[in-house]
């Protein structure tokens, strides 16, 4: 499958391997206590000059047009080498991870001028954004950064340069933003009478450098293009918003958090909290689906012309773009460095979790996502309380897929956040419609959606303000896609609830306990004592979609997607199921599977899921999750009754016991989901697969017995968020209509649940 060319595919994954450590203390960098770069040009030595070009920058410093496969030294400046390198076929050779101070570079042939390698704190002269000559007022071109590597940028504008200035926002990534052909979203701003800039991250698309995962040098790059952008003439206030979906959203978190004066606000659309936990390694199993593939297509893009249109600029005069591929191989391999990286570990797990570092952000935030992101994976609620530093974050939440953030219902608050806060003007979301039918058509298959309706027409702008910030800032839309005025499977939620906060602050944490009658029960347990079953992965199709005759991976989107859920297949799993539910039931959050376990191997691994089943005998799926037992140790500081965190860490391993059941928590991703009077909550339990569209396990379980206890000694629960919240619509979605969650026949486990 070539998942290449999604416009919004993800970002995920978070290269726990991708090494470089973020600032001084391995999150991104903020700027206290700055300076102004500075590099000294003297020479340390009567050793001949060298000829190769010496570019240093911050942590990092790159050698240009040096002879390929010889041998450079990088050495303090009067003091010991530190490190060597071969010099690649193009000539070139990076030192990352370098500690700030000074250097030469000494060779066979030479000896370079002394350099100054900087620190993630050093700031530029302002004269650096407000002398950029290179970045047009519309049409293509380039963004020099702080260590002079250009980026690649085309400007959008809404009309003339001269009928300026223009609102503006900035969308930043590793995809083809800068790409003039590209099929970008600028449209959707620009109709909104905003300035459209995209940006490609250094070592991709025409921009220099080299490229590595969200490696510091990659947030302050970042930080340049927002200074940069809002020096131009053309820019209202001098000062910019960013925008994008999945990895030019994610790049909103890591330069948020460098704080540049000139940024406004961001929204980050289908993000994800921490690279490791969300994405990558789901409960410590490496996902060799999505995460894995979409790594693979960065490697693959990164290298010289890895994106076809960058060799057409070359070949039509281009110099600056074909001088920008010369330190492309020395990107990396990060599938490699993915694969030798199976724990958590700092400082650079967390210089890839945006949780870690959310509360530096000090700007307006608008987020959103969906529970069951076939990319992402929907895990980015846990960072939500996070944002301490924010004046203002709003968030909307659904059932659904990685495009549900650019969904109608969610797109009207959207636009009016963006007009608010970067455009500074009353909200008209009239144009909204447009555009929705357009995205709806291509993305979803439908093209017929609730009106966007003008909410501050006759207000003033401090009006307008004040009503937005006075709605509550946690918007949850339910059922997305079951909507009985639309077609099944149209983007339009059944009903909304709104909240005060995250997690909810009206939410209790309710308890089933696991039974031997395959029940999940409030009461005494029936039938105390064990369950077993057999871990076979390859039991199950390892996803729940195969997307080869429904328009690819992106055919998941549509409204008229086929899944293949099915149902455990006799002794791979167990199933456990209530009675009737006797009220409705609204679970809004995340929860938490407690087990005591045992398996007939040292490790295995569990996955979890939730369904609904109904009176009608169907069931829909609502979320799912993972955990490698011997990583069962938890964060005791972060763990809570509905949300186990897991430490991860190689330290902390341990294998199960072979003669003793062991408490073990695996984490339910959150989500929101009526479970209405009359229905079932079912929860099954067997080896990753079959739970996930387009997510794929790298899994240990290969048929072993694993034994779930469940008695007065051993007590296995399930703990849900649950919220009180009516719901707003009695009759449930169609079987197969809600966004994200398959619906098959109901089908007991062996075990009777």
């Amino acid at each position: 499958m070539n998942r290449r060319h999604r416009v919004t595919a993800v970002v995920t994954v978070a290269l726990l391997a991708a090494a470089c450590s973020g600032g001084d203390d391995g999150a991104p960098a903020g700027t206290d206590a700055p300076t102004v770069l500075a590099t000294t040009t003297s020479s340390t030595t009567d050793a001949p000059a060298a000829t190769f070009t010496v570019q240093p920058g911050t942590e990092q410093v790159a050698v240009l047009h040096a002879e390929p496969d010889t041998t450079l030294w990088l050495r303090a400046y009067e003091g010991e080498r530190v490190v060597s390198g071969t010099v690649d076929e193009q000539g070139s050779l990076l030192f990352r991870e370098v500690a700030p101070g000074d250097y030469v570079i000494e060779g066979d042939d030479g000896t370079s001028a002394a350099f100054n390698v900087a620190r993630s704190t050093d700031l530029p002269a302002q004269a650096l954004y407000d002398d950029q000559p290179l970045l047009p007022a519309g049409g293509f071109g380039y963004i020099t950064v702080r260590d002079g590597t250009t980026l690649s940028a085309n400007v959008v504008l809404p009309g003339p340069a001269d009928e300026g200035p223009y609102p503006t926002v900035v969308e930043y990534s590793g995809y083809q933003p800068s790409d003039p052909g590209s099929g970008q979203l600028a449209a959707l701003y620009t109709t909104q009478g905003f300035a459209y800039v995209g940006v490609n991250m250094r070592g991709t698309g025409c921009s220099g450098g080299s490229y590595r995962f969200f490696e510091t040098v990659q947030s302050l790059d970042g930080y340049d293009v927002i200074e940069a952008v809002a020096a131009q003439p053309w820019v209202t206030g001098h000062e910019v918003g960013m925008v994008g979906i999945s990895y030019p959203g994610i790049s909103q978190l890591f330069v948020a958090a460098t704080n540049p004066p000139s940024l406004n606000s961001i929204t980050p659309l289908s993000v994800l909290d921490d690279s490791f936990r969300s994405t990558l390694y789901p409960g410590g199993i490496l996902n060799t689906g999505f995460a894995v593939d979409w790594t693979q297509d960065r490697v693959d893009q990164g290298r010289p012309y890895g994106q076809e249109w960058t060799k057409a600029r070359a070949d039509d005069g281009d110099t600056i773009c074909s001088d920008n591929q010369l330190l492309r191989l020395q990107n990396p391999d990060l599938v490699q460095e993915i694969d030798d990286n199976p724990y958590y570990a700092n400082p650079l797990g967390d210089s890839l979790a945006p949780i870690t570092f959310v509360d530096r952000i000090d700007v307006p935030v608008f987020l959103a996502g969906a529970w069951q992101d076939e990319q992402t994976g929907g895990h980015f609620p846990a960072m939500l309380p996070a944002f301490t530093g924010s004046p203002h974050v709003y968030v909307t939440l659904t059932n659904g897929l990685h495009t549900e953030s650019l969904t109608p219902p969610v797109a009207v608050r959207y636009m009016e956040f963006l007009q608010l806060y970067v455009g500074k003007k009353v909200p008209d979301v009239s144009m909204g419609a447009g555009v929705a039918a357009a995205l709806g058509g291509a993305l979803w298959g439908v093209s017929t959606f609730a009106p966007f309706e003008n909410r501050f027409a006759g207000m003033n702008y401090d009006d307008a303000l004040a009503a937005f910030e006075a709605d509550k800032p946690v918007r949850v839309l339910f059922e997305q896609g079951g909507n009985d005025d639309y077609s099944p499977g149209t983007p339009e939620p059944n009903f909304v609830a709104e909240f005060d906060s995250w997690p909810i602050p009206e939410a209790e944490a309710r308890v089933w306990s696991l039974d031997g009658c395959g029940c999940l029960t409030e009461g005494p347990l029936a039938v105390p004592g064990e369950s077993s079953y057999t871990a076979d992965p390859t039991a199950l199709p390892a996803t729940f979609y195969d997307g080869t005759d429904q328009g690819g991976d992106n055919g998941v989107w549509r409204a008229d997607v086929q899944y293949d859920w099915q149902p455990l297949p006799d002794g791979t799993g167990l199933g456990f199921i209530t009675p009737p539910l006797a009220e409705d039931v609204v679970v809004v959050g995340g929860g938490s599977v407690d087990l005591w376990v045992k398996a007939d191997a040292a490790d295995t691994d569990l996955e979890v899921t939730i369904s609904e089943v109904r009176s009608d005998g169907t069931e829909i799926y609502v979320q799912s999750g993972w955990l490698r037992a011997s990583q069962r140790a938890l964060d005791d500081a972060a763990t809570t009754e509905l949300q186990p965190v897991h430490t991860h860490t190689k330290d902390d391993a341990a294998d199960l016991p072979s003669d003793q059941f062991v408490p073990v928590r695996v984490e339910l991703f959150p989500f929101a989901h009526p479970f209405r009077a009359g229905s079932h909550l079912r929860l099954t339990i067997d080896a990753p697969g079959n739970s996930r569209a387009i997510w794929e396990f790298r899994t240990i379980s290969d048929g072993e017995t694993v034994t779930i206890a469940h008695d007065a000694e051993h007590p296995s629960r399930l703990v849900l968020s649950v919220v009180p919240v009516p719901v707003g619509a009695p009759a449930p979605a169609a079987c197969g209509a809600l966004r994200g969650q398959p619906c098959r026949t109901y089908l007991p486990a062996t075990n009777g649940g």
